[in-house]
């Protein structure tokens, strides 16, 4: 495959290439999306993501960049977006699409089925591609540097051992805390160090009502600062009966992304003494993983 990944890099210089591992945790729903790395053509930042639709699956490429604010820019360009057969000769399945970017469609798509997915893979991995030309901007302060090849990246969506899945944070004294928030100390899950931040008296729409918890992305252990995907759940424990409150999340972290939730538990119902999630002043936190990605450069 690296040979084949080469050769099309070498090809086609505005080209960003993706080879998925673990495809049919896309098909199958555990996992809702597959976001690559950041790649630049035309001077602006793009990404491809692959999101299950129905029985298709979608292939997109979206325009991604901190340029493109507001609403007076359009970005024209060709894109031609490719699911690779690994069963024959390399087959382009989508056409070359004339498309405009703007303020109020910054995504262009197609979709192919399951099946057809599942036809043109091997070994539990499929390969995709989208290739930027003739990138014109309008309204946008742009410096385009020349690609002189290609780009290609391997991503593993890969389930969490169970022995190394969960973290649990105590905290004693917890009417004592003041301040707006309290992190945990950072722990490590696949390619990222992460940690627990709690808000105890609630932030945005919890403020003043609800206990707010997230899981945050820290610094990278391995791999490039690439985004990394996290399938997990958040959790107050029940300390009486193991009734846990618990909320299932997922997403794609950048370098120091977070993903949680303002209103996570009510302080009506974490103070009621029945509920058992806050047992003489202490209270226990928790996150399970489920599932994580990994990305490796290949060119």
């Amino acid at each position: 495959m690296e040979d084949t990944v080469r050769k099309e890099a070498d090809k086609h210089k505005n080209l960003h290439l993706v080879v998925v591992e673990g495809i049919t945790k896309l098909t199958s729903g555990k996992v809702e999306s597959c976001v690559s790395s950041d790649f630049y053509v035309g001077g602006l930042k793009w990404n491809i993501i692959l999101v299950p639709v129905g029985d298709s699956l979608s292939i997109g490429l979206m325009l991604n960049d901190s340029k493109c604010v507001g609403s007076n820019w359009t970005v024209r360009c060709n894109v031609k977006l490719t699911v690779y057969d690994q069963h024959s000769s390399l087959l382009n399945l989508n056409n070359t699409y004339s498309v405009l970017f703007d303020a109020n469609g910054e995504k262009v798509d197609v979709k192919h089925s399951f099946k057809d997915i599942h036809n043109y893979s091997t070994d539990d991995i499929a390969v995709f591609s989208a290739t930027v030309t003739n990138v014109k901007t309008k309204g946008l302060n742009v410096t385009s540097i020349p690609r002189k090849m290609g780009t290609a990246e391997r991503i593993k969506l890969m389930e969490v051992e169970k022995n190394k899945s969960k973290f649990t944070w105590k905290i004693t004294h917890f009417s004592s805390f003041v301040g707006e928030h309290h992190s945990s100390y950072q722990f490590t899950v696949g390619p990222r160090r992460w940690y627990l931040r709690m808000c105890p008296k609630g932030i945005l729409e919890g403020k003043g009502n609800s206990l707010s918890l997230y899981l945050h992305a820290s610094d990278y252990v391995t791999g490039p600062k690439a985004n990394t995907l996290a399938v997990f759940k958040l959790r107050v424990l029940d300390q009486l009966k193991r009734n846990h409150h618990e909320l299932d999340q997922q997403f794609w972290f950048g370098s120091d992304g977070h993903k949680g939730e303002p209103k996570f538990l009510g302080l009506d119902k974490l103070h009621k003494a029945s509920n058992g999630f806050l047992v003489n002043d202490a209270i226990y936190i928790g996150v399970e993983f489920f599932y994580v990605s990994t990305t490796e450069d290949m060119i």
